[in-house]
């Protein structure tokens, strides 16, 4: 354990060993990874704790710098500690290099079906009787994390002091092709603003994929960007300055060579940077399996619930003169063949495909009947997760308050933390 500065912060860094599997205690360990941030006049105080469970699934917790935004309301009150969950981060990694440790596709796809929100909740009560000597902590969940803090109260509300949740309130019993049939209209909707905004961008992108007719192309690292990766660069669209960014990168698209127009190097650069699942495989492997709850296995339903929105065949389109449509967050089997950092791990995502048995994450009626504070941050119309779901999911958990607003896309705890966190704060404790 060591302990450092940075302007505004005292850091210190927790490594644990955990259960692979929590209903075999005295079996295999992995190793997590926490940092504790603390304000330097509190560094010596008794403080509540507060837990911050990042998105996802498969991204290592915010690394701060300073103590900026959210960090800096909660430091006012809370000791923080930013969770790399399992398998993420500095926590022991599963990806290409290290998921053949475990031996074949059918041993690493069995280990993985151990990195689900139960599991993770359940580091987080191994973890915090070390920490808090047993006291309850608040839970800040965003987007995944919120999915993390819906569990937390299904199963263990009595180590929760309030819950904060932002942008991640989960349905409590769609299937992942309910997710996806819902959100491809939303995903439409965002690209048809994007298009507004940027008009000459539908042009380029209609050029964009009639060259890739034409042309192999691929990615600095090796990458297939085939019509359909290009396509998912619309994952951004999701976010505030999404559709800038995204423009941005359309108008390096091409440059002029001897050989005739071809994708610039620049243009490459920035959408393997987009595309390249390398520092999160464990988003595109278990991906899906954050919807599987009823048993059955997800099957890859991002792309067969795609066959139902014709108008998502980005040839077919340019065919008839019109702009392509981007997709969002829906991971598809091609992305296995494409991506360096998945070919590797194709059948073991096969296997995680086809797996059934997965157990329902959520009680409602445990919900029904919760008494922590909790209050969620709901964007109107976000593109991640559905609105509609999480307002019904709202309605089903005691006592939670909600604040819709269509200031922020799914990012307003990263654009305005503060003001997101300070409401919610108000709401849990009748100030607002």
């Amino acid at each position: 354990m060591s302990t450092y500065r940075q302007p505004g912060l005292v850091l210190t860094d927790h490594s644990f060993e955990v259960p692979l599997d929590h209903a075999d205690p005295g079996g295999e360990r992995i190793r997590l990874y926490a940092r504790e941030v603390v304000a330097p006049a509190n560094a010596d105080r008794e403080l509540p704790w507060l837990l911050y469970l990042e998105g996802g699934p498969g991204f290592g917790a915010r690394r701060p710098v300073g103590a900026t935004d959210w960090l800096e309301r909660a430091l006012k009150e809370y000791r923080v500690l930013l969770l790399d969950q399992r398998g993420t981060g500095r926590s022991t990694p599963a990806n290409r290099q290290t998921l053949p440790l475990r031996g074949g596709p059918r041993e690493q796809a069995d280990y993985l079906a151990h990195f689900r929100a139960d599991a993770i909740v359940r580091d987080c009560e191994w973890i915090r009787p070390r920490l808090t000597g047993g006291a309850p902590w608040t839970v800040l969940g965003q987007s995944f994390g919120g999915f993390c803090a819906v569990h937390y109260l299904s199963t263990a509300p009595e180590a929760l002091d309030t819950a904060l949740i932002t942008g991640g309130l989960p349905s409590l019993g769609a299937r992942a092709d309910e997710v996806y049939r819902a959100a491809y209209p939303r995903v439409e909707r965002k690209v048809r603003a994007h298009y507004a905004r940027y008009p000459q961008d539908a042009e380029t992108a209609r050029d964009i994929v009639a060259h890739l007719r034409e042309q192999e192309v691929e990615l600095p690292g090796g990458h297939r960007f085939t019509i359909e990766a290009f396509q998912s660069l619309g994952h951004p669209l999701g976010s505030s300055d999404g559709s800038h960014r995204l423009h941005y990168l359309l108008e390096h698209a091409f440059v002029r060579t001897p050989a005739g127009p071809r994708l610039s190097d620049t243009f490459l650069e920035g959408a393997r940077a987009l595309l390249s699942y390398a520092p999160m495989p464990l988003y595109a492997l278990l991906h899906e399996a954050i919807y599987a709850q009823d048993g059955t296995a997800t099957a890859w339903a991002a792309e067969r619930v795609r066959a139902e929105f014709p108008q998502f065949d980005a040839e077919a389109a340019v065919d008839k003169g019109e702009p392509p449509l981007f997709t969002g967050e829906m991971v598809y089997p091609w992305m296995l063949d494409a991506d360096p950092a998945l070919r590797p791990l194709r059948e073991t995502a096969e296997l995680l495909a086809e797996r059934t048995g997965w157990t329902p994450l959520y009680d409602p009626a445990r919900l029904a009947a919760n008494e922590v504070p909790v209050a969620a941050a709901v964007y109107h119309d976000d593109m991640y997760v559905d609105a509609g779901h999480a307002l019904d999911t709202a309605r089903t958990i005691r006592g939670l308050r909600t604040w819709v607003t269509d200031e922020f896309e799914h990012d307003g705890l990263r654009l305005s933390g503060t003001r997101v966190l300070d409401r919610l704060l108000a709401q849990t404790r009748g100030e607002a």
